[in-house]
C-alpha cells in the first residue's frame, strides 16, 4: 500500500521532531521546510497528500503560501496550524477554503487524528458504515415483518431511506446490493399491507392515514396567516429521497419546522393525486361533483388544466369566504424566472401555490431519451440530477429571496416514483390506459399474484368507466406489458422510472414546512 506523502512547513520544524518521528513510526512519509518559499517548491516537485502550514513564517505566512498551494493544486488538504487564536484569522483562513485549522501547542493525538481524517476518511466510513447497517439489518427486517400499521411503514421507509444514502458511494458494494434486495422484500410486504387496508382507509377513515385529498384541508389550511404568506410548493413526482438531498440545501436558508409524510391515494399518478390535493376530493367525488371538468382516463385532453379552478373552490368551500392566493404551474425555465421577477406581487397573497413539474418531466424524458437514461442510470444518479437541477434553478433562486423575508414555506409533492425492472404481462381492449404501473377497463387478463386488484373502483373512491371496470396496480418493481411486441417493450421501459402503482417510493409523501432563520 502507498505510504501517505505530508509535506509540513514550519519556521520552528526542530521543535516538531517528536511528531515527525511518531508519524514515521506510524507509517507515514514527513518532508519538513522551515517557510513558505521551500514549501512551494517542493510541493511542485513532488506529490503531497496532506500539507501542514505554520502561519506566523518569515517570508510568506502561511495564508499567504496556502493561496498560492490551492493554485497549484487545489485538491491536496492543508491545515494551518497557529498561534493566534483572533477571529480574524480563522475567517481569513476558511476564506482561502483552509481544510483544517490546530492551535498550538498541538499533540500527536490531534495531528493523527487530522491526518486519518483527511487520508483515511474514506476508508474508515466505508468500514463504519457497513458494519453499522450489519448490525441494523436485522432489526430492520424486523420491523418490516412485524404487522406495520401506516405510521410504522412511514417510519420503516425512512430507515430505509437513511440507509440507502449512507451507503451509495462506498466501496463496499455488497452491502448496497443487500440493502436493495431489503428494500424489494419491505415493497413486497407493504404491497400486502396496502391490499389488506386500503380499501378500509375510505370505508373507516379513522384508522386511515392523511391522504392526498385531505392535505389541504388538515395541514395546509388550518396553518396559514395572517402575518406573513404561507408559500406552498409542490414538486411533481418528488420521492423522499430527493426530497432529503435537497432538503440540505434548503437548510442553509431556512430553519425546517415540521417534517412529515401523507399517503397518496392510487393511483399513484398526477391526474389523481395532485387534482385531489387541490380539490380537496377523491376522483369519484371530483367527477360527481364536477363533471364538466374531471377527465377519465380515456378522456383526449390534458388531465391538470382545472387545478387552480379546484383550489379556490376547496378553499371556498372549507373556509366560505375568500382568502386571497394564488396559483401558479412552471413548466419552463423562463416561467420559473417570471415568478422571481413577480415575488413581490406574491407577497401580497394569504396563500401561494407554485407548481414545478421538472422532476415529472425528467423522469420521462429519462425513459424517452437515451443521454439522459445515461445520466441517471440508477437511484442514486437520479437524485444526482434532481440536486444538481434544483441547484441551478429558479426555484431555488425564489426560495433564496424569500429566506430573507418574513414567510412560511411548505415543499411537498403529489406521488414518487420508481425504477421498474420485473415485466408483467397484461391483456386490455384497446380503450385501456397507457400508464406502465396501473390498467382501468374491462376483462383484464393478468397474473393475480403479481397485482393489485380494486375490483369495484367505487369503493377505493375512484370513477368506473363501465359496471363492469375494474383497476389493477403493480407492485415492487415491476410494470405492465403487453404480450404483442413484449421484448422491444422490455428493453425501452426496463429501468426506467414509473408511477402509478403501490410501492413504498409512489406512495409515501413527503411534507415539509420551512420559516425564515
Amino acid at each position: 500500500m502507498t505510504r501517505t506523502h505530508i509535506l509540513w512547513a514550519d519556521d520552528e520544524i526542530e521543535f516538531l521532531k517528536p511528531h515527525i518521528l511518531l508519524l514515521e513510526e506510524k507509517g507515514y512519509r514527513v518532508k519538513t521546510v522551515n517557510n513558505g518559499n521551500d514549501a512551494l517548491e517542493i510541493f511542485k516537485k513532488e506529490p503531497f497528500d496532506l500539507v501542514f502550514l505554520d502561519e506566523n513564517m518569515p517570508g510568506l505566512t502561511g495564508l499567504e503560501t496556502l493561496n498560492i498551494l490551492k493554485s497549484i493544486n487545489p485538491n491536496v488538504p492543508t491545515v494551518l496550524v497557529t498561534k493566534n487564536e483572533e477571529e480574524h484569522l480563522m475567517e481569513d483562513a476558511i476564506g482561502a477554503k483552509i481544510d483544517d485549522y490546530l492551535i498550538k501547542p498541538v499533540n500527536p493525538k490531534q495531528i493523527l487524528l487530522t491526518i486519518k481524517k483527511f487520508t483515511e476518511n474514506k476508508r474508515i466510513i466505508n468500514e463504519k458504515t457497513s458494519m453499522a447497517y450489519q448490525q441494523e439489518f436485522g432489526n430492520i427486517s424486523e420491523i418490516i415483518n412485524n404487522n406495520l400499521d401506516h405510521k410504522g411503514w412511514i417510519e420503516a421507509y425512512k430507515k430505509l431511506t437513511f440507509w440507502e444514502l449512507s451507503l451509495e458511494g462506498l466501496e463496499n458494494e455488497s452491502m448496497f446490493e443487500i440493502l436493495t434486495t431489503q428494500k424489494s422484500e419491505a415493497n413486497t410486504i407493504f404491497a400486502k399491507f396496502i391490499e389488506k387496508n386500503y380499501l378500509n382507509w375510505f370505508s373507516n377513515p379513522q384508522s386511515a392515514p392523511l391522504l392526498s385529498h385531505q392535505l389541504f384541508q388538515r395541514k395546509v389550511l388550518p396553518s396559514l396567516s395572517s402575518e406573513k404568506p404561507t408559500f406552498f410548493f409542490l414538486i411533481d413526482n418528488l420521492r423522499y429521497d430527493q426530497w432529503r438531498i435537497i432538503n440540505d440545501v434548503l437548510t442553509d436558508y431556512f430553519r425546517l419546522d415540521e417534517e412529515d409524510s401523507y399517503y397518496s391515494i392510487l393511483p399513484t399518478s398526477t391526474q389523481y393525486a395532485r387534482n385531489a390535493i387541490f380539490s380537496g376530493l377523491t376522483p369519484l367525488e371530483m367527477e360527481q361533483k364536477y363533471p364538466q371538468l374531471w377527465q377519465n382516463d380515456e378522456d383526449e385532453g390534458g388531465k391538470n388544466l382545472h387545478e387552480h379552478t379546484f383550489l379556490a373552490e376547496q378553499i371556498k368551500r372549507i373556509y366560505r369566504k375568500e382568502i386571497k392566493h394564488s396559483y401558479t404551474k412552471v413548466l419552463t425555465l423562463e416561467q420559473g424566472r417570471s415568478v422571481l421577477d413577480n415575488i413581490n406581487n406574491l407577497m401580497q397573497n394569504d396563500l401561494n401555490v407554485l407548481v414545478y413539474n421538472f422532476v415529472d418531466m425528467l423522469s420521462h424524458a429519462r425513459t424517452d431519451m437515451p443521454m439522459i437514461r445515461e445520466l441517471a442510470n440508477d437511484e442514486s444518479a437520479y437524485r444526482s440530477l434532481t440536486l444538481s437541477w434544483f441547484e441551478h434553478s429558479p426555484l431555488l433562486d425564489t426560495l433564496k429571496w424569500l429566506s430573507s423575508k418574513k414567510v412560511k414555506v411548505i415543499i411537498t409533492t403529489d406521488h414518487g416514483t420508481i425504477r421498474v425492472k420485473k415485466p408483467s404481462k397484461v391483456i386490455g381492449y384497446r380503450n385501456t390506459n397507457t400508464n406502465l404501473r396501473y390498467k382501468q377497463g374491462k376483462n383484464l387478463n393478468y397474473n393475480s399474484k403479481e397485482v393489485f386488484l380494486i375490483k369495484d373502483p367505487h369503493k377505493a373512491q375512484l370513477p368506473r368507466l363501465n359496471v363492469s371496470s375494474s383497476y389493477i396496480f403493480a407492485t415492487d418493481d415491476s410494470y405492465f406489458v403487453y404480450p404483442n411486441n413484449y421484448n422491444q417493450f422490455v428493453h425501452y421501459f426496463n429501468g426506467t422510472f414509473q408511477h402509478g402503482g403501490v410501492s413504498l417510493e409512489e406512495m409515501i409523501i413527503p411534507y415539509a414546512t420551512y420559516t425564515t432563520k
